[in-house]
């Protein structure tokens, strides 16, 4: 693998290191997206990965695959359909009984036969806890390369998967390219893509592959199945209004005025990171590279420097609202406005005004 800054030019920082692709890989073609589903439900990032894999697709004038594994039934079908609205040309499916609940050995095992098989050039998973688990083995198996948590793909004039993500604490952005191996695997977090338009469309080829294993062969064994109590409370990531709050609040006790604006909108409220790091509020609530990528249509930042770590999980947002005293705050570079005061004495008063003009029905029309 090689790494260039974002701001040099792809072949020339790559020229020293560049070599042949061996001939074993040249039949590696297409763009693949691995389709997350848990429990009858397809994972949101999934569809907005095809939207990116569509644009990839186009440009190296490829067919784009869906992968769809899970269960025999219904929902695997169906998410195999569904993929065909959000642009696939074909998917690969594997179904079988034994891949009804997430177990790392029997989807690895699906994934890497199917990309062994059918040989795809580049293949995108989403950057959840299922899709970083199955990534990294997947990765490894195949003995490729892995851009993890990548903010932006496109591919070089020599048909490279260009992989951009943060680096050094998130103070660098960082071009990744894996040049002699294949497939090219990238992860992309929830809301850094946009959602692709679904447009009706007819089941497609669908090319089924066996799963190849039996029960005793898995070493994990899935005994019962727990719903984590407090999974739903957050909902940064798809969330149309988010309120956050930083360093700039001063206090704990002060953060409760960004709970308070946002209860009284209708919205999130999240936070930056050194808000986690001091304890102030859960990791659940953080914005950010390190935290939740968000692309709401209205973004109010309180106190929030905006260092390029916080920036890269929020730029996706339709407006952004930021209040800092430091006029020079990196912020403003990308807010779409700006507000130089003090939030501690201004996010009561747009509490109140808010509280005075908007009905109940109303707060709604806010995200509109």
């Amino acid at each position: 693998m090689s790494t260039a800054p974002k701001t040099a030019a792809p072949a020339a920082g790559r020229a020293a290191t560049k070599k042949e692709l061996p001939e074993h890989f040249k039949a590696y073609k297409h763009v693949w997206v691995f389709i997350e589903q848990e429990r009858g439900q397809v994972h949101p990032v999934s569809w907005e990965l095809m939207g990116a894999g569509r644009k990839l697709a186009d440009k190296l004038k490829v067919d784009l695959a869906a992968v769809v594994i899970g269960p025999e039934g219904e929902t695997t079908q169906s998410a195999a359909a569904e993929s065909f609205c959000y642009g696939a040309d074909l998917v690969y499916m594997v179904a079988d009984n034994l891949l009804a609940d997430y177990r790392n050995e029997s989807y690895t095992k699906a994934l890497t036969d199917v990309v062994n098989t059918y040989k795809p050039e580049i293949l995108l998973l989403g950057a959840t806890t299922l899709g970083r688990d199955l990534a990294g083995s997947v990765a490894t198996t195949l003995l490729t390369g892995l851009t993890a948590d990548c903010t932006e793909l496109d591919v070089d004039a020599d048909g490279s998967l260009a992989a951009t993500r943060p680096t050094f604490g998130g103070s660098l952005l960082c071009t990744i390219y894996t040049l002699n191996y294949r497939p090219q695997m990238a992860t992309v977090r929830p809301r850094v893509m946009p959602m692709p338009e679904r447009t009706v469309r007819p089941v497609g080829r669908i090319v089924s592959h066996p799963l190849g294993l039996d029960e005793d062969d898995i070493v994990t064994k899935v005994l019962s199945f727990l719903p984590d109590r407090d999974s739903a409370k957050s909902n940064l990531a798809y969330a149309d209004v988010v309120v956050a709050g930083g360093l700039g609040l001063g206090s704990p006790e002060n953060f409760q005025l960004v709970r308070q604006l946002a209860t009284v909108l209708g919205a999130e409220y999240g936070c930056s990171r050194p808000l986690v790091q001091k304890g102030w509020v859960t990791s659940d609530r953080q914005i950010g590279q390190t935290g939740k990528t968000i692309r709401p249509k209205l973004y109010i930042a309180a106190g929030i420097s905006g260092a390029i770590q916080h920036r890269v999980g929020v730029e996706g947002a339709d407006l952004i609202v930021a209040i800092n005293t430091d006029k020079n705050a990196p912020i403003f570079d990308f807010a779409h406005m700006g507000i130089v005061t003090d939030a501690i004495r201004l996010l009561p008063a747009l509490t109140a005004a808010f509280r005075a003009r908007l009905s109940p029905h109303s707060r709604d029309r806010i995200a509109s």
